[in-house]
């Protein structure tokens, strides 16, 4: 993956933290991606970015939409619809800066991002890259994404 590189990871002798995972009564961050909704745990998101400016990369593999700049950091834009297995996105109108133990990535939100709480787990998702299915309010559900597996540079590179 591209982008800032942080310590840890496969090489290092830095040990890696395991990603944050969600859970119920644990504040997320929902992310719009077209008519679904994602959960990402706090801890896991470094900011929201509205509009970024992206520089496309024509040899990237398909689920990399470019990379922008984060005041001197590049960093790649990930398109968190193909990620998921659906159709592309048609727009990146929202950034979320995510870290992982491969450098900081950002995840495409199709409307603005919004912190909740998150109730309780209505039961578990079988699709790749994420875990658990949550309440949100009185009806609307948030998939949990799993950003260690979403964003493994193995899963990037197909």
């Amino acid at each position: 993956m591209r982008g800032s590189r942080h310590p840890g990871g496969e090489g290092s002798d830095v040990p890696t933290v395991p990603a944050p995972s969600v859970n119920a009564g644990q504040l997320a961050l929902l992310i719009p991606v077209g008519s679904d909704t994602y959960a990402l745990p706090l801890e896991a998101v470094r900011e929201v970015v509205v509009d970024p400016k992206v520089t496309e990369l024509p040899t990237s593999p398909s689920v990399v939409l470019g990379v922008f700049n984060v005041r001197g950091d590049i960093v790649p834009l990930l398109d968190t619809s193909l990620l998921l297995g659906m159709r592309p996105v048609a727009e990146e109108p929202y950034a979320v800066l995510v870290e992982t133990a491969h450098g900081t990535a950002g995840l495409v939100a199709t409307d603005m991002p919004q912190t909740v709480r998150l109730n309780e787990s209505v039961g578990h998702s079988d699709m790749e890259g994420t875990t658990e299915t949550y309440l949100i309010g009185d009806a609307r559900l948030a998939v949990a994404l799993d950003v260690s597996t979403l964003l493994s540079p193995a899963r990037i590179s197909r």
